[in-house]
């Protein structure tokens, strides 16, 4: 995807090197809306590793207008055994308050879908808090449906070190 601009002049592109410290502060802002101010441990060089090392397995697109970054869309490829194919898993999407009413998270959800069709990607999927309900709402309007059947399962801290260190064979 090359640069888009909007109609208010923001350029919707592909995140590059130097955008790091932008793309933390939206994750920042998005863990305080999302009421986990505190959980963000990502820093600007672990976000330069992972968008733009050797073998980079997340990829991100940026809104940007007067050099200041106003939303963002991180994202990885993932693959359904089903379809056989890859499809794009949405990681965070976030629009900074004072850009909102702009069109900036469609504009990010339609560079996405655009990115899949590219591919040949089967699916398009991310996760929502059932109390965002200005999000649903969003997701709704652009077409999206609820996977009610499936609940996201996590592994994380003490469970997951005691899972990797169980021997083989023990539950």
């Amino acid at each position: 995807m090359t640069s888009h601009t909007l109609p208010d002049g923001a350029v919707l592109r592909r995140a590059q090197p130097g955008d790091e410290p932008g793309i933390l502060d939206a994750i920042t802002a998005l863990a305080v809306y999302e009421r986990e101010p505190d959980a963000v441990e990502n820093t600007v060089e672990a976000l330069t590793e992972s968008l733009f090392g050797p073998e980079p397995r997340v990829f991100a697109h940026v809104v940007e207008r007067d050099g200041a970054i106003f939303g963002i869309a991180i994202w990885f490829v993932t693959y359904s055994t089903w379809t056989g194919t890859h499809g794009l898993w949405l990681e965070d999407l976030y629009v900074h308050d004072v850009a909102r009413g702009r069109g900036y998270g469609r504009a990010l959800m339609k560079a996405l879908a655009a990115e899949c069709v590219a591919r040949g990607f089967a699916r398009f999927e991310w996760t929502v808090l059932d109390w965002n309900e200005p999000s649903i709402r969003f997701y709704r309007a652009i077409g999206a449906v609820p996977m009610d059947e499936w609940t996201t399962q996590r592994l994380s801290g003490d469970a997951l070190r005691a899972l990797a260190e169980t021997p083989p064979g023990r539950a």
